[in-house]
């Protein structure tokens, strides 16, 4: 069995015990795809829910991975490739640069530019009466109003959805420059919500609008990809919160992955980001005029396993994935 570093914690340290979300079960218990509604009132009350000092005060979810995680894993299928284009929400002129002017990092301060500014942004939920703080990217979608994020970062594994969850894109600081949107369906996969298998740590949220416009709309969308070639050279963001960082700008990681060499399917790069990162975007590719990249995974885990700890690692998007986010953007 692996035994995995919750990315918030700030000792080399495993937290114990699991947390029941405030949802009861979820919506299609029998389906390859766990789904969440959530009504008009609640989502009204999230936006509301969120005050500045909240934000400020919200763990690092990776608190919520702890060793009941370590659980039989399923093989990852692999089905034909698949690449979405993404779109962007304004003129090409109104983007600085794209992602291939970035080098290899094992993690430090974004000062570049691109849509990866506007399109990733912080995730806030409340699950088992805490509150917490992810990362995520704006997706493209035939809804135009998805969110990518980990699968820890909106259901228990195993358990219960999150409630109150938002998504801020471009966060800076505890600005919201784009508004709030907060989510009204919530997707992850049967295999991490019904096991915490994390293989499978991802999940999507739709979310309504703000102003009358989509989140597309508002600040474009990343393309996704499935079942592409493993080892490829990609770029991680997120918002890490412990130290070194502080929660409040975004952050990013280079550089060639490779397949986790302790058993499961991820893959791995050496990058330095921590809590509050999961769930922010890895990119296998991108549009240099636009800034628009090919989103292939999300940040993870880290191992406590001496020699690994240097390592992020993100879920392969399979089949299983493709499925899932089939499902979420219609």
């Amino acid at each position: 069995m692996k035994r995995l570093l919750s990315l918030g914690a700030v000792t080399l340290a495993l937290l114990t015990g699991s947390l029941t979300g405030a949802h009861g079960a979820p919506t299609d218990p029998a389906g390859p795809v766990q789904r969440q509604a959530v009504d008009q009132s609640a989502q009204a009350a999230a936006v509301e829910y969120w005050t500045p000092d909240r934000m400020r005060a919200a763990l690092p979810a990776e608190a919520l991975l702890s060793d009941q995680l370590a659980a039989p894993l399923e093989d990852v299928a692999k089905g034909a490739p698949q690449k979405i284009a993404g779109r962007q929400a304004g003129p090409i002129a109104d983007v600085i640069g794209g992602l291939r002017e970035l080098l290899a990092s094992s993690g430090e301060l974004y000062t570049g530019g691109g849509e990866v500014v506007k399109t990733t942004g912080k995730v806030f939920f409340t699950l088992g009466g805490a509150d917490y703080v992810c990362s995520g990217s704006s997706t493209v979608a035939a809804n135009e109003s998805l969110v990518q994020t980990a699968g820890h970062c909106l259901n228990a594994g195993p358990g219960d959805f999150a409630t109150n969850f938002i998504f801020v894109p471009q966060y800076d600081n505890g600005s919201a420059p784009f508004g709030e949107f907060a989510a009204t369906e919530l997707y992850t996969t049967q295999q991490w919500a019904e096991s915490g298998d994390i293989n499978y740590d991802v999940g999507y949220a739709k979310v309504g609008t703000v102003g009358g416009a989509t989140l597309t709309d508002t600040v474009g969308a990343q393309g996704v990809g499935f079942n592409q070639p493993r080892g490829e050279a990609m770029h991680a963001f997120g918002y890490p919160a412990a130290s070194p960082y502080n929660g409040q700008e975004l952050a990013w990681c280079s550089g060639q992955v490779a397949t986790d060499p302790l058993g499961t399917d991820s893959q791995g790069m050496v990058c330095n980001m921590t809590g509050g990162s999961s769930g922010g975007p890895w990119f296998i590719d991108d549009d240099e005029a636009s800034g628009i990249g090919t989103l292939n995974s999300v940040n993870s885990f880290k191992y406590t396993v001496p020699g690994f700890g240097d390592r992020m690692y993100g879920p392969y998007f399979g089949s299983v994935v493709q499925s899932l986010y089939t499902a979420a953007q219609n």
